[in-house]
């Protein structure tokens, strides 16, 4: 890029966009979104940009990634209007969401894992021995469920009404009946909220079981996860060192 300053180290409009497979319009709307500092005009009006404006465009899209555009525009204009404590701020909120969604992997991971044995012996297995009272060879009672996962029947009214578990109802009693899914997941249920997670949290990531048609393709979600994470985590320290360059080019 420093090789296309023009004569007084200026540079042009296209001279930033070219470097980075970018139009001359997308950098003057990175301008004017206050991504990059004011451009300093010609006695015909038109923009010319210098070094800084380089390493601002540079800082930017190298934000990008990690933070995402929303919040990498938020991170260059608070720098831009001399707020860089707010900038701190924000990077550091990314940070801490990137922290949460370790550890939401992490819950998962870990129901996952304690889950194994469920679904290798199926519906009938638990934890430790329970009653074998209320129970039927087509699915599993809710008291006999409750009790084996140490909660309330009550709880798990709660959840078949948040969407955690489906149980279908039994023709000659109308009593709910819990399949080998449902346990499965009512115990993935019950692991993350015992790691703290909201009901509202814990539906989309049953919805990813149901989806995947059991725990085992799961495990590839999760590698993918887990992969995305560290990808995200590398493109924050990729973004940090363009962000210090640019504010050491600012002085």
């Amino acid at each position: 890029m420093r090789r296309n300053l023009q004569s007084g180290g200026r540079l042009r409009p296209v001279d930033l966009a070219r470097g980075h497979g970018l139009s001359t319009q997308a950098v003057r709307n990175y301008e004017e979104a206050g991504i990059l500092p004011a451009a300093d005009r010609t006695v015909h009006g038109y923009r010319t940009y210098t070094s800084l404006h380089a390493e601002a465009l540079r800082a930017f899209l190298a934000l990008v990634p990690g933070h995402g555009h929303r919040t990498a525009t938020s991170i260059m204009r608070a720098v831009n209007q001399g707020s860089v404590d707010e900038a701190f701020r924000l990077i550091d909120e990314s940070h801490t969401q990137l922290l949460d969604d370790r550890r939401t992997l992490q819950a998962v991971a870990s129901a996952l894992r304690d889950l194994e044995p469920t679904a290798a012996s199926g519906a009938g297995a638990g934890p430790g021995p329970g009653p074998a009272a209320l129970s039927d060879p087509g699915g599993t009672f809710i008291g006999t469920l409750a009790h084996r996962l140490g909660i309330r029947p009550a709880t798990l009214r709660k959840w078949e009404h948040a969407g955690l578990v489906r149980p279908r109802r039994d023709p000659r009693t109308g009593y709910r009946l819990y399949d080998e899914a449902d346990v499965r997941d009512a115990r993935l249920a019950h692991q993350l909220r015992r790691g703290g997670y909201l009901l509202e949290q814990i539906a989309p990531l049953i919805a990813q079981v149901r989806a995947a048609g059991g725990l085992e393709p799961l495990e590839g979600a999760l590698r993918d996860w887990r992969g995305r994470l560290s990808t995200r985590g590398r493109a924050m320290l990729t973004g940090a060192a363009a962000l210090e360059a640019y504010l050491r080019e600012r002085g």
